[in-house]
């Protein structure tokens, strides 16, 4: 059998231990096993590597060369093990919900606080990823909130609430000094769309009375585009809340259906709280309708 095979966590905190304590006496006593024990498993590291780690006399004992480079290793090993432990350990007792846009809107800070009230022994985590998905796919979070169309083959998820859109111009745009815009307005206009996580499509207008288009990749370029006052933006009101900047300007859109809202997350691996989140969320917006 391949000796590497045959390498385990135990051998590499012995050396750890034998050095950071400074001899085997001291490191049977930290972990909590007999000194001929210490020796056997390191005796048992040299043999599986191949090579002298330490040099032992009756006073000291030292790294050799070999011995520094595998001590640097298993201080990174056993580092991420522990870290790995404790993700696993801790895994439920924190809530991670990704966006990739706007998270909650409105109702964000909302949505903190009484979780934080309702939930104290679930530790909430907001995290921004800009994917489709808010970082869910990428295995950066439980659940996502989402407001773009959704894999159902690979997610479950549930309607939380809806959004209207709105409009982001220029703060010196003079559809800016009106109350509301019309959706076949915009056709007139120059449309910028996040191609990667925005919720606009050409599907708002019909085929031929579409706007001319200017995509962006990311949330910051897509306000820039607008601030330059070639190009209009179309938006849920979670962008208006979250997204308030000098020189851009929000108003209402009319006549365009609402954006859905919904919470996703993988089918065969649901957080516990997960529909604890989904009741908070939908009793926020109900609250808000």
């Amino acid at each position: 059998m391949d000796g590497r095979t045959e390498l385990e966590l135990r051998h590499l905190r012995c050396l750890v231990t034998i050095v950071d304590t400074g001899g085997f006496t001291d490191a049977a006593i930290e972990l909590g096993v007999s000194q001929a024990a210490v020796s056997r498993t390191l005796i048992a590291l040299e043999r599986i590597l191949g090579v002298r780690l330490l040099h032992r006399t009756s006073r000291t004992v030292t790294p050799t060369t070999a011995g520094v480079q595998v001590l640097a290793g298993a201080r990174h090993l056993l580092a991420d093990a522990d870290e790995l432990v404790r993700l696993a350990t801790t895994g439920h007792t924190r809530l991670r919900v990704g966006h990739a846009w706007s998270a909650m809107g409105r109702h964000t800070t909302e949505f903190q606080r009484r979780w934080h009230d309702r939930r104290p022994d679930v530790e909430l985590h907001l995290i921004r990823h800009n994917t489709p998905t808010g970082g869910l796919a990428e295995g950066l979070c439980d659940l996502a909130v989402v407001r773009t169309a959704i894999d159902t083959r690979r997610y479950a998820h549930a309607l939380v609430g809806q959004e209207r859109r709105c409009v982001a111009l220029a703060s010196d745009d003079p559809w800016a000094r009106r109350r509301s815009v019309r959706l076949e307005e915009i056709r007139e206009r120059t449309l910028v769309v996040d191609r990667r996580t925005g919720t606009t499509t050409l599907d708002l207008w019909p085929e031929g009375f579409r706007p001319a288009v200017e995509y962006t990749q990311d949330i910051d370029d897509w306000l820039a585009a607008i601030a330059t006052g070639r190009c209009v933006g179309v938006t849920p009101q979670s962008t208006a809340t979250q997204y308030r900047r000098d020189g851009i300007t929000y108003r209402p859109l009319r006549d365009a259906d609402p954006v859905p809202v919904h919470f996703i997350w993988r089918r065969h691996d649901p957080h516990p709280a997960t529909h604890a989140a989904v009741a908070l969320l939908s009793d926020l917006y109900r609250e808000d309708a």
